[in-house]
This record gives C-alpha cells, structure tokens and sequence, in this order.
C-alpha cells in the first residue's frame, strides 16, 4: 500500500482535481478505493464503485484529491 493509501480513512471525501465530488470513502482494498453504496458516482446506491489509489493526487484533511476531473472519475469508477 503506498504512504497516500495508508492515509485514507472511512468517509473521506473523494473530490476531483476540479473539487467536483465524487464520492465517500467505505475504505481501502488492495490498490482500490472502495466508495460507498449510497454515495456513489452513478447514483443508484445499488453498487460499490472503485477508484484505482493510482488516481490519487493527495490526501489531507478528511479528503481524498484524485489526479482528474470529478466527471471524469465518475466515469471511470468500476462497479462490483
């Protein structure tokens, strides 16, 4: 687990590089970032989704900055 990964925590903000919001924190597995169902990109509230930790560009406070835009995470997050 890279030293930005060991930093994220259960309902952080995830946040485009544009501070558009994408989603929140359930926690971390493997080298993903697992969002939570009820906050999640496409709204459905139906499925995890997962951000590479790849796509992180920093972490401070209680948010996660991903490395690209807010609408452009929400595409490319995976569902499970």
């Amino acid at each position: 687990m890279s030293d930005q990964a060991s930093q994220i925590r259960e309902h952080m903000d995830v946040v485009g590089n544009d501070g558009g919001h994408v989603g929140t924190v359930d926690k971390v597995e493997g080298n993903k970032i697992k969002l939570t169902k009820g906050d999640d990109p496409d709204g459905s509230g139906q499925h995890h989704h997962f951000i590479p930790v790849t796509a992180v560009e920093s972490v401070n406070d209680n948010q996660v900055r991903l490395n690209m835009s807010a609408d452009n995470a929400r595409r490319t997050a995976t569902a499970s």
